[in-house]
Formats: C-alpha cells, structure tokens, sequence
C-alpha cells in the first residue's frame, strides 16, 4: 500500500512537474648555464601564467548567475538573475541526487537539509552523504524548507512550488531573502548537456571552478565510453515506459514534455515512443499499436527492496501484451527511478547499466 500510495504521487508529480635565475660568469660553462637559466625561466614564467589564469577563474562577488522562475502552478519557466555577494553556507537540497552533485564538487559542509531521500546511491559519496541532515524519505514541504534557515535552496524545478511537497517558489523565496538555483537539466528543454552548465555555475557560485571542471571532465569521459561502445550501432530502437508499480495494472507515462528523460535515453540508442505525442496519457491498446522494441520499467528496489523481476515476469505473461515485439524477444528493463527523473549527473550510471545490459558483448 505504502509503494502504491507513493506511485500515485509520483506519477502526479511527473504530470505536474550541468622571478630570473642569476648570471653566471664562468666562460667555461657559458652555454651550459645558459641553457639552465632559460629553462629555469620559463618554468617559472609557466607557473606564473598558470598562478595568474587561476586568480583569474576565481570567483569575484558580487556574482551574477542567470538562472529561472515560474509562476505558482505555471509550467513555463522564465530567466532570472541571482545576485550572490559571497559563497552561500546553508544550503537545502530538495532531492537527493542534489545533494550527491553537492558533495561532488566538496560541499558538503555547507549542507544543512535533504528532501526526497530515495532513489539508487551513488557509492562515490554514499558515506559522506548519509551524514547529511535528512528530513525526509518524501518530498518536503516549505514549512521544513525554511525549518533549516537556508541561505540557498537548490535543486529540481517542478519542486519549487507552494504546496505540501514543494520547497516553495523562487520568486516567494527570492522575496524572503533566500537565494534559489534551479537545476536547468530539470526544466522544460532540459538535457543531458544541461547538467554541465549547472555544475560550470555551481562552480562559479561557490568558487570551486576546479572540482567542478574536474567533475566535468570525469563525466564527458564516461560519456565517452558510452558512444564508443554504441557506436557501431547506427539505427536507434524505439522504447516506452511503464510506469507502474503493481504487476497487475499496466500504465504507461508518455513522458512527451520530459526533455532530459529522452534525451538521456538517446545515449543508448533509444527513442521513446512517444516523444511526440500531444498527452501523456496512453492507453494499453496505444501501446500495442506503437509496438516499441524495448519496454523500460521503474527499478523500485532502492525504495521498498521490491525485485523488478516480478514487474518483467507479469508483462511477459500478460497475454493482452503477448503480440509485442518487446514481450517476444524479451526486452524489458528496469532503470531506478533517480536516474530517469532525478534530472542529475547520476543518470549516466543508469545509461551505463542499461547499455551493459542489453548489449552485453559490446561492453566485454
């Protein structure tokens, strides 16, 4: 019952909702000395430059970070600035994989709250992060948002609203003195890419440039490794998601508007189904006209510890289903929820997963 009511609000959600060296005057040793004393010189002159262009990167507050906004229970989000005198200290994290970005780039002291503590951990800083300050398994509400004294509230767009789940929204925080930085990968156009200009500005924000170009760099490798392993694969497969919970009731999420979800799914070669469809609500008989080659269902065992076996066995004895390409060649998996819509860097370790599963031989 417990999974179920927290399915219900989850799919609700989903609804609603990146110095010279000295002369020398031996003549016996004229070019030798030379040759060190230039060499010595433009090692230093190396390390001058290189001093310089770090002073350069630092960050000079007051800093001023475009980021977004939307009305109470609006959908389109539109730019606003924020104007930073100095490094926030408080920060409240709406979801986990927030906080795990957060602790990422070393900033785990500044941390005083964590909403939403669900989804797969990221074993990097799963230690570090269960000392964190965790209000709660669910979302959290503006009453506990505020509870924490933040100076920043930080973290997934559709979050910030004024309702028993939401954090609040940025204009009523901004008003109250509090900063707020919406994740842009979590917003309508968001993707995949969009991850590394939030860490570039979480960067900026905290005058951490060089952890945050490091952790860039680790995930574009990761990328990387992905697109090279796929790359012989020219043809994308066409996929669509079930989001359920009870194997028992097939329901599918169209997830038309959600930009990262689909193009997070493009790093394996996948296309949903119905990316192009003018509502999210699909109807069993839908699905079987579309007839994708891959079934993704939610891996829900990081919440309750349910096995996504028992979802896969269910549709694949599901005999309304039996004519499905998909049913037939046995292709369904299951992704946790955090990395479909948790709109973080953590999303390519469900995309690492996923292409491992289903091509096997490619990642030998």
């Amino acid at each position: 019952m417990k999974k179920r009511v927290w399915f219900a609000l989850s799919l609700t959600l989903l609804l609603a909702l990146t110095a010279c060296g000295g002369g020398n005057t031996s003549t016996g040793s004229t070019s030798t000395s030379s040759g060190s004393a230039s060499a010595q010189n433009q090692t230093e002159n190396q390390a001058q430059n290189q001093a310089q262009n770090q002073e350069a990167a630092a960050t000079q507050y007051p800093l001023t970070i475009v980021n977004y906004t939307k009305a109470e229970g609006g959908t389109e989000w539109e730019e606003k600035e924020q104007v930073f005198d100095k490094a926030p200290e408080r920060i409240m994290a709406n979801t986990r994989p927030a906080a795990e970005f957060l602790l990422h780039l070393g900033l785990g002291d500044k941390i005083v709250g964590v909403g939403a503590n669900f989804g797969a951990p990221d074993p990097a800083v799963e230690e570090e992060y269960n000392k964190l300050n965790i209000l709660s398994d669910g979302y959290v509400g503006k009453e506990v948002t505020l509870g924490t004294d933040p100076d920043l509230v930080y973290g997934r767009g559709g979050l910030f609203e004024n309702a028993d789940w939401g954090v609040g929204t940025v204009d009523v925080l901004n008003d109250m003195g509090i900063h707020t930085y919406v994740l842009e990968s979590s917003i309508t156009g968001g993707t995949y890419e969009s991850v590394y200009k939030d860490i570039e500005n979480l960067g900026k924000i905290f005058n951490v440039q060089d952890k945050a170009n490091a952790f860039i760099q680790e995930l574009k490798a990761r990328q990387e490794v992905i697109s090279t392993k796929l790359a012989g694969i020219t043809e994308e497969k066409t996929f669509a998601l079930l989001f359920m919970s009870d194997p028992s009731e097939v329901s599918v999420y169209a997830a038309h508007a959600e930009s990262f979800f689909n193009d997070a799914f493009h790093m394996v070669k996948l296309e949903n189904v119905f990316e192009t469809n003018t509502s999210d609500e699909v109807s069993v008989e839908s699905l079987i006209g579309a007839d994708p080659d891959v079934l993704i269902v939610p891996d829900w065992r990081t919440y309750d510890g349910s096995d996504p076996n028992t979802l896969k066995e269910a549709l694949y004895n599901n005999p309304k289903l039996s004519s499905m390409k998909a049913i037939k060649n046995k292709q369904i998996y299951a992704v946790d929820y955090n990395y479909m819509f948790g709109y973080g860097y953590n999303t390519i370790d469900g995309m690492e997963q996923l292409a491992k599963e289903m091509y096997p031989d490619l990642f030998k």
